[in-house]
């Protein structure tokens, strides 16, 4: 068990035996019943992929299945590059092997020695930290620019912001960088989170979006938004930030002149 999953545990039993309102919300009572989901799984989709595993475990919350499937089926079937932050049991990996198909270059990175074990050829994990530059740029320097990135690593707000602030700029154009479990901002407590807690992951996509709009403020920028971010979507725990090549000014017209 990783360390950071006992210390959510102990500190959560801590709560219940003294009797403090709990950490954060337990979701139990929305576990989905696997055979009733992949029968309702179109064929062929993310969602029939993920219900269809049989090797190393991997966890995902279901809604993010569609969300994927929407950015990610164009690269199904291409030659591309992805990046994924956070190995752990090695099955989120295979899932994508098995969605994008055997043209895709995959690498996964995690700061437990352990993962390095948790990988199938082609697939292709390195051991360092997510809030590591000389780490990570040595990773982009072996894999090339990647067109996807996913960040599914500590959780923790400085490392997902010095992860996004070394990789982005070394994402393709036109890529996707991606944030995942987003909801864990907001538990005080765990992840160095709380609500509306400065340099949460939550926060730092509200600057990005402030950022995207610099033109019409004075108030400058913390992030490459305005120049180089085309379009911020953010869903219920999950966000996918598009990358585009430097935008220019925005400019309006009115017709008939």
């Amino acid at each position: 068990m990783p360390a950071r999953d006992w210390i959510m545990g102990a500190k959560s039993r801590l709560h219940r035996v003294l009797g403090l309102p709990p950490l954060y919300p337990s979701f139990d009572d929305a576990q989905v019943s696997v055979d009733r989901a992949f029968a309702e799984s179109e064929q062929g989709t993310l969602t029939d992929v993920f219900f269809s595993q049989k090797g190393r475990r991997v966890h995902k919350w279901v809604h993010y299945l569609g969300i994927y499937e929407r950015y990610l089926k164009g690269y199904r079937g291409t030659d591309f590059k992805m990046l994924e932050i956070g190995v752990n049991k090695g099955g989120s990996l295979d899932l994508w092997r098995d969605y994008f198909g055997p043209t895709a270059t995959i690498f996964g990175i995690d700061i437990d020695p352990a993962c390095a074990d948790n990988v199938t050829a082609p697939n292709q994990v390195r051991i360092g930290s997510q809030d590591d530059p000389v780490f990570l740029k040595r990773v982009i320097a072996e894999l090339g620019a990647p067109d996807i990135i996913l960040d599914d690593g500590s959780h923790i707000g400085r490392h997902q912001r010095a992860s996004f602030d070394i990789l982005f700029p070394l994402l393709k154009d036109n890529g996707l960088y991606i944030i995942e479990d987003m909801h864990s901002a907001y538990w005080h407590g765990l992840y160095e989170g709380g609500f509306r807690r400065r340099g949460t992951a939550i926060e730092h996509v509200k600057d990005m979006i402030d950022d995207m709009h610099a033109w019409y403020h004075n108030h400058g920028t913390v992030s490459p938004a305005r120049d180089q971010i085309g379009a911020i979507h953010v869903h219920d725990s999950i966000t996918i930030i598009e990358k585009v090549a430097a935008k220019a000014r925005p400019t309006r017209v009115m017709v008939p002149s």
